[in-house]
């Protein structure tokens, strides 16, 4: 089957004419133009763009993007699997073993056309720019290596500008304002609190600040408390920047949990499905700037060309768990976080309807 060319849209940026594709991190600090792309369980793909220029999102084509059927959407941890989960962790929590952990679960549906000109990830990827808007949207088509990506990603993983870096976590849900709870505060300053260690794995000593601190940020059908993290790499790892920032910060703060290393083998406990693009870091890179910037892989929708039975489109969502934690409660967060993006991608999202 002849798959579309390559290419990425970020920023309102389109990058075609691709000239190479690595899985090594050092790429990032040679030069030229790069789409990332980095798995949650570790796989990277580095995708250098000979033709980067200025492209506004062109609005979506009537009839280009057939989705799954609304009812076709199946989940890796049902209600009562991931409520149960949610009261593992909270087990855990109480031995001391660790203080918060994020439970994901990973929805999935068959496309109903396998034809890529009927169901290319950018025809979705312009569906989601106008149905659920995000600062760190973008489209990554690369179906030989894998990697058919459209994100509306609201959360900022890594930005690097020379020599600053900085990270932007979220922690804490709701519909609105009034219902974020001192457990989605206290949520949040914990997991900054690690952003801010694994930055300093690679920033100068001292140079670690956190300019904005639970700031309320407004997205399309709910709120997140959002906080900044910053530094200053160390010249000792300038050279090397990107891989020594992905040794050191990797997977991100926000959807691991804390202490990192803990909340990892509690995911891989109580999961039953990779994440694979999901949580992980998705954007581009100008080696030749030296800048970057990376959200992390929320909000994301992926094909899997591969599956059995033919063709899938997978999209993620989760929740963070503390002592706090009411399972239910967490439960209809992965529900909130997925139901307006599952709408847009099945057609059936109200600003889409007039137009697919």
């Amino acid at each position: 089957m002849q798959h579309p060319p390559p290419l990425a849209r970020f920023g309102g940026f389109l990058a075609t004419d691709l000239r190479d594709v690595t899985s090594d991190p050092a790429a990032l600090d040679s030069t030229g133009w790069w789409a990332v792309v980095a798995d949650f369980e570790g796989g990277l793909v580095c995708a250098r763009f000979g033709d980067v220029r200025p492209d506004p999102l062109p609005p979506p084509v009537p009839g280009r993007w057939r989705g799954p059927a609304p009812g076709d959407w199946t989940t890796s941890l049902d209600r009562a699997a991931y409520t149960a989960a949610v009261r593992r962790i909270r087990a855990h929590i109480a031995a001391g073993e660790v203080y918060q952990a994020n439970l994901c679960r990973v929805l999935s549906a068959p496309l109903p056309d396998p034809d890529p000109e009927h169901s290319g990830i950018d025809a979705l990827g312009a569906l989601l720019a106008r149905g659920n808007p995000a600062p760190y949207a973008g489209t990554v088509r690369l179906p030989a290596h894998g990697a058919e990506i459209a994100t509306a990603s609201p959360e900022l993983y890594l930005r690097r500008e020379g020599d600053t870096v900085s990270s932007g976590p979220i922690k804490g849900t709701g519909r609105t304002a009034a219902d974020l709870l001192e457990k989605d505060h206290a949520e949040n300053v914990m997991i900054v609190d690690l952003v801010r260690n694994d930055l300093g794995r690679v920033c100068a000593a001292g140079s670690v600040r956190v300019p904005e601190l639970c700031t309320v940020e407004r997205h399309p059908g709910l709120v997140h408390l959002v906080s900044t993290v910053r530094g200053e790499l160390d010249p000792g790892n300038r050279r090397h920047a990107w891989a020594r920032l992905f040794d050191g910060t990797f997977p991100p703060g926000s959807v691991t949990g804390a202490p990192k290393s803990s909340a990892l083998r509690l995911i891989d406990a109580l999961e039953t499905a990779p994440r694979g693009p999901y949580c992980g870091g998705i954007g581009w890179v100008d080696a030749d700037r030296r800048t970057g910037e990376l959200a992390v892989g929320i909000r994301t929708f992926w094909i899997e060309r591969r599956a059995a039975g033919g063709p899938r489109l997978c999209f993620g969502t989760g929740a963070g768990i503390t002592w706090a934690s009411d399972p239910e409660r967490e439960w209809a967060e992965t529900e909130l976080k997925a139901s307006r993006l599952l709408a847009v991608a099945s057609g059936t999202h109200p600003r889409e309807r007039t137009t697919t």
